[in-house]
């Protein structure tokens, strides 16, 4: 049974609220980066994690719980709160290893999942000065600093020798026993880069790049990345085909390429059918 008395929210309020928790972080992660002070601890995991992720994090449950009371929430640093169908999905800082050495190529993600679909995804680069947003239905957009927005969308390669492929990490690839299926593609396509973490999926989205794959992911590192890919007019899956940032793996193309690149590593969920 529908539950008549739950708020009901757009798809552009939800992203509105998004992008002002995005403003709201930028300001606490950028004024931690490159901070002398810098506290940086090592999680269970053995992951870094800064105070600026902290920090970052809990400003953002806080804005989420005080507009959105009803929703679940789902974080890097503190875990799950709540059973909703709607659920905010958060990365305080993605790429916090280049946040704590100082390299630029970092951003604050924030993702709403509905029945376990992203529909809201904001990916906020303030030290790159760069944001890149998106609601299904509402298409996928950038801002940079100073200048307005305007609307993004992947390339239109449609052959592998003339793609251009970030595969993000050599060793993750490894790790997973894929080494051999990773180098082949590169030799496939006409250029390949470990541009890495989320600047990779909005080169993409942006038309720059037109695939980009890794391993040892987690949901928040995914989420909010999903509808900017597919708004640009993307694909996203695992590496093995399956739709959603469940499943460990990333493959985001250009659409055009999705089932060749999945065939090309052998995964059970390719298309045969074109």
């Amino acid at each position: 049974m529908t539950d008549t008395s739950a708020p009901k929210y757009s798809p552009s309020d939800d992203l509105a609220l998004a992008l002002a928790l995005a403003g709201e972080a930028d300001l606490v992660s950028l004024d931690r980066f490159r901070a002398v002070d810098l506290i940086v601890t090592t999680k269970p995991d053995r992951t870094p994690v800064t105070d600026a992720d902290q920090a970052v994090e809990r400003g953002i449950r806080s804005g989420i719980s005080a507009a959105r009371p009803a929703d679940s929430i789902v974080g890097e640093e503190y875990g799950s709160e709540g059973d909703s169908r709607r659920q905010w999905i958060i990365d305080p800082i993605d790429g916090t290893a280049n946040f704590l050495r100082g390299v630029p190529i970092w951003g604050t993600l924030i993702a709403l999942a509905v029945d376990g679909v992203p529909v809201v995804g904001v990916v906020s680069s303030p030290a790159l000065g760069k944001r890149w947003w998106a609601a299904t239905g509402h298409g996928a957009w950038t801002q940079a600093t100073g200048e307005g927005p305007r609307q993004i969308r992947v390339s239109a390669v449609s052959e592998l020798a003339d793609a251009s492929l970030s595969y993000n990490s050599i060793t993750g690839w490894d790790g997973e026993g894929r080494l051999d299926d990773i180098v082949a593609l590169t030799r496939r396509v006409w250029r390949s880069r470990a541009i890495g973490d989320m600047w990779s999926y909005m080169l993409l989205a942006e038309g720059a790049i037109d695939i980009v794959g890794e391993f040892d992911l987690k949901p928040h590192d995914m989420a909010a990345l999903i509808p900017i890919v597919t708004e640009a007019g993307g694909r996203f899956t695992s590496i093995d085909g399956v739709d959603g940032p469940w499943s460990g793996s990333a493959l985001a193309t250009n659409g055009v390429l999705h089932d060749a690149v999945l065939r090309h590593l052998g995964a059970a969920g390719s298309r045969t059918d074109d």
